[in-house]
């Protein structure tokens, strides 16, 4: 960690107006654990698309390289880190790719970390030729990846079922590029599993994770976030992936404790269910430690 400077993220996600998902999902914790954070919205919707309306508007490239020439002729472009998310189109993705090529010829240094969203449970929700793109042009500018399980599936051709197909599928992902490989989470037991893995020393770390019966919108971006910040603050990976995971699962345990509370017959489900980040500050800034890594 440099202790001199405040880090500078450029965050290219969704945006929602309400709930938390994308840009909303990690604005608010990168900059309670103290990181500046500059936003672009790949979309800018009412809401997530799990309610029963969504309305807004969808970024082109044209309009991501208004934004970011703009930054670049004021010198605003110095970034420590790119975090990018949920992106649209497949030229939208590809002017993504020429940033990052842009910003690391400014700051060596920068650490690009890609969530790679695709889909999850065995549903996409992009548009199938984001798959090959992902794969051939940005996950090997990335320095840091954090798929789930249906993205690491995707994106390597390998289906994990087992503990060994999951190893076989991260080294395949590293292959690709990344230094870093962090599986948000894999479905492959009683218990959901998350696995880091660096190839500085070859570590693979895992942590087993209790489930919570429901399935919550904007937990990837979530982790994706945390993630970061723990990687630059701690500067290491057992660490990390113990204070990503056990805020992520305590902001999950508020978040579903509250809904258990709610009567309310008209409120959609959806929003019974949006994630709780405000009134998880304190479980954001001081990670719990429940939840201990081991190695894998």
């Amino acid at each position: 960690m440099n202790g001199n400077s405040t880090p500078r993220v450029l965050s290219i996600q969704s945006h929602v107006v309400s709930g938390y998902v994308g840009n909303k999902s990690a604005t608010f914790p990168l900059q309670l654990l103290g990181f500046e954070v500059d936003v672009i919205n790949s979309v800018q919707l009412s809401n997530h698309t799990g309610y029963k309306v969504f309305k807004g508007q969808v970024l082109n490239e044209e309009d991501l390289s208004q934004l970011v020439d703009g930054l670049a002729e004021n010198d605003l472009d110095d970034y420590t880190h790119l975090l990018t998310g949920y992106s649209r189109s497949a030229s939208f993705l590809r002017r993504i790719a020429e940033l990052v090529k842009a910003l690391k010829q400014k700051n060596p240094k920068l650490i690009y970390v890609c969530d790679p969203v695709l889909g999850d449970n065995g549903h996409m929700y992009v548009p199938q030729e984001l798959k090959e793109i992902y794969q051939k042009e940005i996950v090997p500018l990335a320095d840091i990846v954090t798929p789930n399980q249906f993205e690491l599936e995707l994106l390597t051709g390998k289906k994990v079922d087992t503990a060994t197909e999951l190893k076989d599928a991260i080294l395949g992902l590293h292959k690709m590029g990344p230094k870093i490989v962090a599986v948000s989470s894999c479905d492959i037991g009683d218990k959901l599993t998350s696995v880091t893995s660096t190839t500085k020393d070859n570590k693979m770390i895992k942590i087993e994770v209790p489930k919570i019966p429901a399935s919550y919108t904007g937990s990837g971006d979530l982790f994706a976030a945390l993630f970061l910040a723990h990687c630059y603050l701690t500067d290491n990976i057992k660490t990390s992936l113990e204070n990503t995971i056990n805020s992520l699962r305590d902001v999950l345990l508020n978040t579903y404790e509250h809904s258990q509370g709610l009567e309310d017959p008209k409120l959609q489900r959806a929003r019974k269910i949006e994630l709780r980040l405000i009134q998880s500050k304190k479980i954001i800034e001081n990670p719990s430690k429940k939840l201990q890594a081991t190695s894998f």
